[in-house]
């Protein structure tokens, strides 16, 4: 399904296709191996672990919160009962070391 999410990013506007590729980057560099699939229209990770999804005006990296403590789950944005996510605006807007860290809580959780 490698095609499927390469196609997904290279059809995205600037900045998001900037930030969709970092942000799949850590992603795959964080797991390497991970299932990496589109379904719902997004590529998505880890059996539907993680997301990400291109905005008008930003991206969204979405994590389950399967498991969580409200403290957790309160880390992201959203008021999902089973995902919520992190809005992006702009390719300095990714916080690399937050991200890999929320990337393995949920990891640890689910």
């Amino acid at each position: 399904m490698k095609k499927g999410v390469e196609e997904y990013i290279s059809k995205q506007k600037s900045p998001q296709i900037k930030i969709l590729q970092k942000l799949r980057k850590v992603i795959l560099k964080t797991f390497p191996g991970i299932k990496e699939e589109m379904k719902w229209g997004v590529p998505v990770y880890g059996e539907g672990k993680y997301y990400l999804a291109s905005l008008r005006d930003s991206v969204n990296i979405g994590f389950s919160i399967k498991g969580m403590s409200e403290d957790e789950k309160n880390l992201f944005q959203g008021s999902g009962k089973f995902m919520r996510h992190i809005k992006i605006n702009s390719i300095e807007d990714i916080d690399e070391k937050r991200i890999v860290k929320l990337l393995k809580m949920v990891q640890s959780k689910c």
